[in-house]
Formats: C-alpha cells, structure tokens, sequence
C-alpha cells in the first residue's frame, strides 16, 4: 500500500518504462501469438494493460485516458504504444495532484471498499503480472526479451 504519493509515482514509472519495453519488443506480425490456441494473445494483452491502466485511474478518481470496452485492438503495435505512454504521462501528472493523505482514503474499488493508496499498488501488481506473460509470449514468439527487472538470456 501506498503511502507516499512519490513512492507511488517513482514505482510506476519504473514499471512503465519496462512495461513499455516489453511493448515496444512485440510486432505487428506476433500480436496473436498464443501460449495455446485459445488463450490470451500477446496483443489482447498489451491492449488489456492500456484499457485496464483507464480503468484503475477512474476507480481511483484520476483522469486517465483508455479505450471503451468496445474498442478493438489495434492491428498495428505503434498505436499500442502510443495510447500507452499518453496513459504513463496521465498518471505521472493525476498523481503529483494527490495528497499523502488521499492514499489513506477509501474508494470504491473493482470488488468494494479499498484505500487508495493499496488500490494503486493493485495497478502495478496487475500490470507485473501480465507483463510477465508477454516476456514468456515474446520468447515463445521468436522475439528479444527486453531486461525489465535484470538481464535476460538475449541480453547475455
């Protein structure tokens, strides 16, 4: 939980920036690329961090930009990218807007009553979790894992 306003904007931006990598490692040829058929696609992915990055933000109280859930995927991974990093920056300035003390409020979170500040380590742990998957994707892919949080085998 968060506690700090800068803890959280110093976290975020070092799990943007390798989120973004992670991002920028894909193309547009691999964006369906499934562990199996039938299971979450490495562009489903990618766009579902740039839609569920919105939604944190609204329950949070924060204006962050995100697709509609009718939105579709966009086929071309620079769009993907794009409407990312215009959700990084979102969040970097909504944040410096918040109060030590708005951490501590409770809000209304996906499953009920959360204080802000535990709702916002949520975003980050969700986005680890599934940036997790695309480096499995990516390698399964053929593609060059990026070093998020150390060297990877390609970096060696």
């Amino acid at each position: 939980m968060y506690r700090k306003v800068e803890d959280f904007i110093e976290d975020w931006t070092t799990s943007a920036e390798g989120t973004l990598n992670v991002f920028k490692a894909m193309t547009n040829d691999k964006l369906d690329q499934a562990i199996v058929e039938g299971h979450n696609t490495l562009g489903w992915l990618a766009w579902h961090l740039v839609g569920a990055a919105g939604a944190f933000g609204h329950f949070a109280g924060l204006q962050i930009p995100g697709p509609g859930r009718d939105q579709a995927m966009p086929t071309d991974v620079s769009e993907i990218v794009k409407a990312y990093e215009k959700a990084v920056r979102a969040y970097k300035t909504e944040a410096a807007k918040l109060t030590d003390e708005m951490l501590l409020e409770e809000i209304s979170g996906f499953t009920g009553p959360i204080a802000r500040g535990k709702f916002l380590r949520g975003l980050i742990d969700h986005q680890t979790h599934h940036r997790g998957q695309m480096t499995v994707l990516l390698r399964q892919a053929g593609l060059t894992v990026p070093g998020v949080m150390g060297p990877t085998k390609e970096m060696q």
